[in-house]
Order: structure tokens, then sequence, then C-alpha cells
């Protein structure tokens, strides 16, 4: 794992208010938070053993009794896996969905799972079991960005599966779980890691038991929640997703023989389009297909929401920065958390070699296409 950048440069905080109006209340998002720490400025989300301690203290609080032997496991293969230490895989060599990502997307889910908990009547509450799977599952929603070392070989970054990685975290799942001794749970941790992409139709996902579905709104939620209030979702979309975005065929996509389709152009021209891919998709997905499950944070922090507070900031500090055209206010320049050393020189690399053979006359489509 490497770290490049300051770790606390200053940037413009932007406006917002909470969800609650009570003014008297202490806001619970830091203005100094530090750029790889959680909204709360207090767990640091590119150290596993942070947010292990942190998962750690909230699963055992809610399930007293509960052993955390296999969630402790969960999360040191993660590490490895990350780090290109587990049999089998190269580390990880994705710059925006990187290992500080999927740990803020896991405490994440495991507050909402608690808060979720604390909310229900006690027949409708996850339980342990349950709860431990969907940790499980949040740890390794991303494995499917990993290469293998021999099948796929053909490959050069992990960025290149992103049309449909999520389907190679599923088939990850299912041999994983087994070998952590949860074997029966394999069917539906590899069914709800869907939640957290776009591969299939949320609506037509079924789960025998309604809890399964809760835990598949709870993880989606977690994944959307944890990278749009991040303190560099901005600066992150810019540099590394679109890159990403680029050797996924997803922001240039070859149309024809002598036609390409460019639905972003640019870093900038993907940021242009953040707010009305935010206003038509992603808040859909927090309203409608997973039914406002966000708002469960809410019980751990006196009616506040930490997280829908930094995504407000988020997006309208960017709707100031398009106003003005000033990106010079977009400044942050967070560390890379990756397994592959050269991950950010072979990125780079493999862009501008992919661009530069795109002529100048190409077919210039609209869309809105998720992360």
């Amino acid at each position: 794992m490497i770290g490049f950048g300051n770790t606390q440069d200053s940037a413009p905080s932007g406006g917002g208010s909470s969800l609650n109006n009570d003014k008297n209340k202490k806001k619970i998002m830091s203005q100094d938070r530090r750029n790889d720490y959680d909204v709360t400025n207090t767990v640091q989300v590119s150290k596993p053993q942070a947010v292990r301690d942190a998962v750690n203290q909230l699963f055992t609080d809610q399930f007293q009794g509960a052993s955390f032997d296999k969630l402790w496991l969960a999360f040191y293969d993660f590490e490895r896996l990350f780090t290109g230490k587990y049999p089998g895989y190269n580390a990880c060599d994705t710059t925006y969905h990187d290992l500080q990502h999927t740990l803020d997307m896991t405490l994440a889910l495991a507050r909402l799972i608690v808060g979720y908990e604390k909310s229900v009547d006690p027949s409708e509450r996850l339980g342990a079991k349950r709860a431990q799977m969907a940790i499980v599952t949040s740890l390794f929603h991303d494995s499917g960005y990993i290469r293998h070392r021999e099948r796929d070989r053909d490959f050069r970054n992990g960025a290149e599966f992103t049309l449909y990685h999520v389907s190679r975290s599923a088939d990850f799942l299912r041999r994983y779980l087994p070998e952590l001794g949860m074997g029966s749970e394999a069917p539906v941790s590899s069914m709800i890691v869907h939640f957290t992409g776009y591969e299939l139709d949320l609506d037509k996902i079924e789960l025998d038991d309604p809890r399964d579905a809760i835990c598949g709104h709870l993880l989606g939620t977690a994944d959307l929640i944890a990278q749009m209030a991040d303190r560099c979702y901005l600066e992150k979309c810019r540099d590394r997703l679109y890159k990403e975005f680029v050797l996924g065929g997803i922001a240039v996509e070859r149309a024809t023989l002598d036609e390409y389709m460019v639905r972003y152009e640019s870093g900038i021209d993907l940021l242009k389009k953040t707010p009305l891919f935010y206003q038509q998709v992603t808040r859909d997905r927090l309203q409608k297909k997973f039914n406002r499950a966000y708002r469960y944070i809410e019980v751990l922090y006196n009616g506040q929401n930490p997280y829908v507070d930094a995504i407000r900031n988020n997006i309208q500090h960017l709707v100031r920065v398009l106003k003005s055209g000033d990106w010079r206010l977009l400044r942050r320049s967070p560390p890379y958390y990756v397994g592959d050393t050269n991950a950010v020189q072979n990125i780079e690399a493999m862009v501008k070699s992919l661009l530069e053979k795109i002529p100048a006359r190409h077919a210039i489509a609209s869309g809105l296409v998720s992360a």
C-alpha cells in the first residue's frame, strides 16, 4: 500500500446544513476532517486495523455474546487481497476503488446495521449471523477489480473490469465464504452484492427472506454514501474515477469502426455531469430503491446524519465551482491507497495511450453512467 500527498490539505469546506434544524446541537461532521478519515473525523479509514476495531465495537455492543472471529479473519484476508498477499491475486491497482473506499463503506455499513437494529421491531431485526454476512460482503464488494494472476493475465489494470466487476465480486464471495465457514450464506451474499452495482435490475433480484433484501439496501446505501461523503470526493472523481472509466470503456466506447461514443471528455466533464447524475440516479436509488435506508444512521447521532451533510456539502461546493468556472477551488491532493506501487503511473500511461487512439472525428453521446 502506498500513500502520496498531504493528508491535511486545506480547501473550502462548503456550506450545507444538517438534516436536524436544531442549531444548538453539536455538529457531528468536523470542519477539520482529515482526508483519510470518516465523516466524523474519528476513524482512519485508510487503516484496516482502525476500521476493524471500530466495526468490532459496533458489532459486539449490538450483538452481545456474538463472536467476532470470522469478521476478524475477513478483515485480515481483505487486507491481504488488496495488498497483493492473497494467494493467486495481484494487488489492488484501481486508484478510485481502492482500499480506503472499501473500508469507509464497511464502517458506514456497520453503522447502518446497528442503526437499523435499534430502529425496528425485534421480529424484523437482522441478527448477528446475517449482519456478519453483510459486513463480509461489504469487505469484498469490490474484489472484482482485483486481477487474478492466471485467469486475468491478459488484463493490465483492474479498472478494465468496471462494467462487470460486481459479478466478479459475486464469484469471489461464492469461493471465499465457504473458506470462512460461511458456505451456507454464500448464495445470499453473492446476490446482495449486486445492490452495489448496475449489472442487474434491482427490482428483479429475488431473495427468500425480506431481511436479506434489507441487507442489500443497507449495502447499496453504504456504498453510495461513503464514497459521496468522502472529503476528497470531487477531486477523486476528476482525477481518478474518470481514468477508471476510460480503462473500463465507459468514458469512451467504440460504437463502430469509424465512430466513438464519448460520454465523458475529461475528468472535468465528468464533474460537470455529476449534479444531474446525483439528481436523476443516485437520489432515486437512495430514496426509492433502498427505501431511505440512510436514515438509520441518525439513531447513532442524535437525529443528525453526518453522511448526508457531507454529501450535501460536496454537491453544493461542486455547484459553486461550476458556476464560477474556477477549478482551482478543487485543490485537495489525497493519498493513494493501492497495493501496486506502479499503479498510478501505469494508469496514467494506459489512459494516455487509449485517448491518443481516438480520432478527431467522433460521435458524442450524452448519458448517465455510475461508478
